[in-house]
């Protein structure tokens, strides 16, 4: 558990040092070597994860407004990985069993909070990419 966060901590640093942001606001990812984004390919509309990783590596390099911009929801990833790091890395040194504790909590009211997150930043995502939005 400690280890995945640390793992994924250090993510969020390459990304912002190693990774440039898409201007288009999504497909940063290819950089890493994965394909491009096929739904918005076949059909224009962007996948759930559009820009998500987009939004995570304008995160890292501090900008946080432009992050919120590109994908609200990576926004929310991108915050979400430093606090979880400082809650294992704290527990750990609490000598807390951080494996009983995630399991111990209330996944299901997290679980829709999120996915309500996840379903306004897509939305928000589509209308972005089809030039819906006025301000982007």
């Amino acid at each position: 558990m400690l280890g995945g966060t640390i793992a994924a901590l250090l993510a969020l640093v390459v990304l912002g040092r190693f990774v440039r942001p898409d201007p288009r606001g999504y497909g940063t990812h290819e950089q890493l070597g994965l394909p491009s984004c096929k739904v918005i390919e076949w059909w224009g509309i962007p996948c759930p994860g559009c820009g998500v990783t987009t939004s995570v590596a304008w995160a890292a390099r501090g900008s946080f407004l432009r992050s919120l911009a590109t994908q609200p929801f990576g926004l929310f990833v991108a915050l979400a990985i430093p606090l979880a790091a400082v809650w294992a890395i704290q527990g750990h040194l609490r000598g807390r069993d951080l494996w009983r504790d995630l399991n111990a909590m209330r996944w299901g009211a997290w679980g829709w909070w999120i996915a309500v997150a996840l379903l306004a930043s897509w939305l928000y995502k589509i209308a972005a990419v089809r030039s819906l939005l006025t301000w982007r």
